[in-house]
């Protein structure tokens, strides 16, 4: 087995480009805006990288978008999906995997055929409730990414990681929002620093990290948000090992 260079672009902490090595690829991580980067100052050779993965800002694409919006504001980013694209058409690589929200378009290059689809953490067996759309770009003719889910989903739910203040989305489940109301009510005598640990040791969880995980030099809410704004691991890993199955013995294309 020829273990594949990959590219990871809009890292942040880079939980894609960590599920990716955990499933044998080389990972190089690109620039990213927490460490001062500019993705449109970014240019890489061409023919060097087997793949290019990552996940541009979210937040256009959002179902919170609306009430940014309504706010008098803008989402922070805007649309960094055009510069996704601009890197993988100048670095050429095999094939290419972008995350996305589900509202996200899909990417469009030039001679790269892609598959784009739905898939949720809870198909992993996980209790997460995240869904996402994945775009698996290869040169040529559009094949077909197949993903392996398990059979039964878990018996717990739990609502998506966010990267917002409070990190965890509260969604509409009254069973949901009445135990936050007790954890509320159970913490309220707590510091903000114990709350804001608390949380981070929950988005850990959620996200399939070790508790033990620790970003010297982030702020509590530094660590919340770039864990949460992560692709959870366990669907990570699980795109990665399609992706390295697929790539290794050739995949029909789809016709």
């Amino acid at each position: 087995m020829t273990m594949q260079l990959v590219l990871s672009l809009f890292p942040g902490i880079d939980l894609l480009g960590l599920a990716f090595n955990r499933e044998g690829f080389c990972v190089v991580q690109g620039d990213d805006v927490i460490f001062g980067g500019d993705i449109r100052d970014e240019h890489y050779p061409v023919g060097k990288f087997d793949g290019v993965i990552g996940g541009p800002p979210c937040q256009m694409f959002s179902s919170l978008a609306h009430m940014v919006r309504h706010n008098g504001h803008q989402p922070k980013f805007g649309n960094l999906i055009p510069e996704f694209e601009r890197v993988v058409l100048e670095a050429q690589p095999q094939w290419f995997a972008m995350e996305e929200v589900p509202g996200a378009p899909e990417p469009r290059v030039d001679g790269y055929g892609v598959h784009s689809f739905l898939i949720n953490n809870r198909q992993f067996g996980e209790p997460q409730n995240r869904k996402r759309r994945w775009s698996f770009g290869t040169r040529g003719a559009r094949r077909v990414l197949m993903v392996d889910v398990v059979a039964l989903e878990h018996r717990d739910f739990e609502y998506a990681a966010i990267g917002g203040r409070s990190g965890l989305g509260h969604g509409r489940d009254p069973r949901r929002a009445a135990q936050l109301k007790k954890l509320h009510r159970k913490t309220s005598a707590l510091r903000d620093f114990s709350r804001s640990q608390a949380t981070y040791r929950k988005l850990l969880e959620l996200q399939g990290l070790p508790e033990s995980l620790d970003f010297p030099g982030f702020t509590i809410e530094g660590k919340c948000q770039a864990v949460a704004n992560g692709v959870p691991l366990p669907m990570g890993r699980a795109i990665a090992k399609a992706i390295r199955e697929a790539t290794e013995r050739g995949v029909a294309p789809d016709l």
